[in-house]
C-alpha cells in the first residue's frame, strides 16, 4: 500500500513538472536579463505629408533615388501559378526582386535553397541577400507568393526611417511574451537588422536551424526569437489614423468584414489609403490589384503627390 501511494505521488510530481515545462516553453521567454521587460512595443507611423512638402525639390529627388528595396519571395513548385502572377505584377516595382525556391524549377529563374522547411528557406534567403547585396540595398522586404505589395507606399512609409538603425517592421502579433512580425503581411528589415541577423545565423544556441524543442514554431516566430537576441524588436506599421498598412488578409475579405461590421462606413472601416500589403490573393486577384493600383486613372484628375519614387533602371513596371 505504501509503495502504491509513493508511486502515485511520484506520478503527480512528474506530471506537474511536465505541465510547468510546457507552460514555460509555450510562452517563449527569450532575451538578455530584463531587456525584454524594458522594451516597449512601438507603433510606427508613416511620415506626415506636410513635412514632406517642406523638403526642397532637389532633396525630394535625392530621397526618391536613395531608397532601394530588395524583395525576397519564398516559393515552392506548387506555387507556380502564384509565382508567375507575382513576377508579372508588383515585383517589377522592387529595385530588385529574386525568388527563392525549395528546389530547382525550370519554368522560372530562381535561387534554389534546396530545402522544404520554411525557416531554413528564410534563413538561406536572408544569408544570400546580405552576402551579395549588403552594399547595394538599405531595405529588405520578404513576402509569400500570396502577397501583393505596393512598393511605392512601402518606400513612403520608410521615408523618415534610418536604415542604419535596427528596424523590423510589418504586421505584429503577440504570442505569449513574444512579439513577432507576421510573414503573411510581409517582413521589412533594415540593413542594420540584416547585419545583426547575419551574425546570429552562425550562433546556433541563439538562432538554431531547428526551431522549438518539443514542437516546431513558425518561421516568422523563429525570426523574431533570433532578432530579439540582437536587440531588434517587432514594430507595427500604421498610418496616421492608426490603421495597419501591412495586412494579412485580402482587400475583398476586409471589405466583406467592413460591410458586416460598419455598413455605413465601408471605406473608412476597411483599409488604410497607404496600405503596403494584402495577403491571401489568387493569381487573378493579383492582376486585378495591379489594374486598380497602377493602371486605372480618372480622366482629368491630376495627382499631386509630394514625392515621386522613380522606377528602377530597365524596369518594365507599370
Amino acid at each position: 500500500m505504501l509503495s502504491e501511494s509513493s508511486s502515485f505521488l511520484k506520478g503527480v510530481m512528474l506530471g506537474s513538472i511536465f505541465c510547468a515545462l510546457i507552460t514555460m516553453l509555450g510562452h517563449i521567454r527569450i532575451g538578455h536579463g530584463n531587456r525584454t521587460h524594458q522594451h516597449e512595443h512601438h507603433h510606427l507611423q508613416a511620415p506626415n505629408k506636410e513635412d514632406i512638402l517642406k523638403i526642397s525639390e532637389a532633396e525630394r529627388m535625392e530621397l526618391s533615388k536613395s531608397f532601394r528595396v530588395y524583395c525576397i519571395i519564398l516559393v515552392k513548385p506548387k506555387d507556380v501559378s502564384l509565382w508567375a502572377a507575382v513576377k508579372e505584377t508588383w515585383t517589377k516595382h522592387c529595385d530588385k526582386a529574386e525568388f527563392f525556391s525549395s528546389e530547382n524549377v525550370k519554368v522560372f529563374e530562381s535561387i534554389n535553397v534546396d530545402t522544404n522547411e520554411m525557416w531554413l528557406m528564410m534563413r538561406k534567403a536572408y544569408k544570400y541577400a546580405f552576402d551579395k547585396y549588403k552594399d547595394q540595398y538599405n531595405w529588405f522586404f520578404l513576402a509569400r507568393p500570396t502577397t501583393f505589395a505596393v512598393i511605392e507606399n512601402l518606400k513612403y512609409f520608410l521615408l523618415k526611417k534610418d536604415p542604419s538603425q535596427p528596424f523590423y517592421l510589418g504586421h505584429t502579433i503577440k504570442s505569449g511574451d513574444l512579439e513577432y512580425v507576421s510573414v503573411d503581411g510581409g517582413i521589412v528589415l533594415s540593413i542594420e537588422s540584416m547585419k545583426r541577423l547575419n551574425h546570429l545565423l552562425s550562433v546556433p544556441e541563439k538562432c538554431p536551424e531547428q526551431g522549438g524543442m518539443i514542437w516546431k514554431i513558425s518561421e516568422d516566430k523563429q525570426l523574431a526569437v533570433c532578432l530579439k537576441y540582437a536587440g531588434v524588436f517587432a514594430e507595427n506599421a500604421e498610418d496616421a489614423d492608426r490603421k495597419d498598412v501591412f495586412n494579412t488578409k485580402s482587400v475583398g475579405l476586409f471589405i466583406k468584414e467592413a460591410m458586416s461590421n460598419h455598413p455605413n462606413q465601408v471605406v473608412e472601416g476597411c483599409c488604410s489609403d497607404m496600405a503596403v500589403t494584402f495577403n491571401g490573393l489568387t493569381p487573378n486577384q493579383m492582376h486585378v490589384m495591379m489594374y486598380g493600383v497602377y493602371r486605372l486613372r480618372a480622366f482629368g484628375h491630376i495627382f499631386n503627390d509630394a514625392l515621386v519614387f522613380l522606377p528602377p533602371n530597365g524596369s518594365e513596371n507599370d
